[in-house]
């Protein structure tokens, strides 16, 4: 008999749960993805006016590569507390962080209103937005995960995986609608505030969501145990970040393995795809970007698919296809583009972000799976966000460079290829964690911990 901590949840409670995290986490990267936009349409001429065009779009590029300095803070924070007070609480703050923080950008004064206070606001700001995300992640895929039984949970788990590629087809949709509709000089005058104050809708309704589903119940077990063991022997329960270091040090460096491949290709694909297209493969910049949102939309479609079959067939072995597909697939996807044919760039970009979704979509149960529940929130949490500093963050800029330097495409093929053996060699070194029950994970094992059916009653009804 399955024990209520781990029995599945009722249909519609479990799609509630998801619903959840989906909306929060489409509405997070709607977020951040539309301030990256932002960036390269006119914060350079409203915020750095001073710097001369090529200065002040790299300065505006700057305050978005904050963003993603602020996101391993967020994640030893609110893995911090969502391991101690819940997920639940910690994933209603980050959305009002992340809302509050977009909102409050689409009513910033510009630099021609209160000079050099304007682009300090909107990098405080920026910060604000990298740091909420940070916490974002690992709750939303929690809560998922840990309110689904073991069969399905690669693919329930896999949907919060969707909001990026939704929240980037949410951005670019609504920007590309108001850029339509609008003259230039109304966009640059007001315009572009729009999807910004947009978020104050969207927020609303992700929070009445949000608020509407439970806490999850392995935590609740989890806490109930934690109350238990203190009662008993009176020692201090251990910071959940220290408990990490101690026992899952060898899982947060493999996920951080794991997400060198899968955040690399991601942003070398939908970013840095759009310098190449247009300066050596002589595309414009809307049918570049036009390839990324038609294949960010099969992304979106696919991300399911390989997270149901990871419940067929493992967690590691989808994973490696992904891997080691990207990898095979770099040189091929250049040498399309060259072609300067969109459907070339189309089928580029779309079997690019196919094999990314092998790796982004079984990774939210495969990260759940490795930790113990009293320190999954800070354990999931730091190993994908730290790596993201060093992959996602800086992917675009050194393809760049490596283009700049060498006027070829093979120095940045070889460059995702690097990242592709690294993370072959964290699945490799990874162990299968498909059957897992998240209630039951001790550190270093992997082992059936305390019996739930020896808690106490309150945890029991959970």
């Amino acid at each position: 008999m399955s024990s209520p901590a781990t029995a599945p949840p009722a249909p519609n409670s479990l799609k509630r749960v998801v619903a959840a995290s989906l909306v929060g986490t489409t509405i997070e990267w709607y977020d951040f993805f539309l301030y990256g936009s932002a960036a390269a349409l006119v914060f350079n001429k409203l915020f750095f006016p001073e710097s001369d065009p090529l200065v002040g779009t790299l300065l505006s590029f700057l305050t978005y590569a904050v963003g993603f300095a602020a996101r391993p803070v967020g994640a030893l924070v609110f893995g911090h507390y969502g391991d101690r007070l819940g997920r639940k609480k910690l994933l209603v703050l980050s959305l009002l962080m992340m809302g509050g923080a977009t909102f409050a950008i689409g009513l910033l004064p510009t630099h021609a209103t209160i000079g050099s206070a304007a682009p300090v606001l909107l990098t405080v700001l920026r910060l604000v937005q990298g740091f909420a995300l940070g916490g974002e992640w690992g709750g939303a895929v929690l809560l998922v995960s840990e309110h689904g039984d073991a069969k399905r949970r690669g693919f329930w788990a896999s949907w919060p995986q969707t909001g990026a590629p939704a929240g980037q087809l949410l951005a670019t949709g609504v920007l590309s609608a108001l850029t339509a509709l609008m003259s230039d000089a109304a966009f640059g005058a007001w315009g572009w505030r729009i999807p910004f104050l947009l978020s104050g809708v969207l927020v609303i309704l992700g929070l009445w969501i949000r608020l509407s589903v439970d806490e999850s119940p392995v935590f609740k077990a989890a806490l109930a145990q934690a109350e238990q063991r203190k009662a008993t022997d009176a020692q201090a329960e251990k910071m959940p970040l220290v408990a990490v270091l101690r026992h899952h040090w060898r899982d947060v460096l493999i996920a951080m393995g794991a997400r060198m491949a899968e955040n690399i290709s991601y942003y070398v694909i939908t970013a840095f795809i759009l310098v190449y297209a247009t300066t050596s493969a002589d595309l414009s910049k809307q049918t570049a970007l036009n390839a990324v949102l038609i294949a960010s939309a099969v992304h979106f479609a696919v991300i399911p698919l390989w997270g149901a079959l990871s419940d067929r067939v493992g967690r590691r072995p989808v994973y490696l296809v992904g891997a080691v597909g990207v990898a095979l697939w770099m040189f091929p996807f250049f040498a399309l583009i060259d072609t300067s044919s969109f459907g070339s760039l189309l089928l580029a970009v779309t079997v690019g972000l196919i094999f990314h979704g092998a790796m982004y979509a079984p990774q939210a149960a495969f990260f759940a799976e490795m930790f113990a529940t009293r320190m999954r929130y800070s354990g999931a949490s730091i190993g994908a966000q730290f790596s993201s500093v060093a992959a996602g963050a800086p992917a675009p800029l050194i393809a760049t460079a490596l283009l700049a330097d060498f006027g070829s495409s093979t120095p940045i093929s070889l460059y995702v290829i690097a990242a592709a053996l690294l993370t072959v060699l964290a699945i490799v070194c990874a162990k299968e964690t498909r059957s897992r029950d998240l209630a039951g994970i001790e550190p270093d094992t992997g082992r059936q911990a305390v019996d739930p059916a020896t808690l106490p009653a309150d945890a029991q009804s959970v």
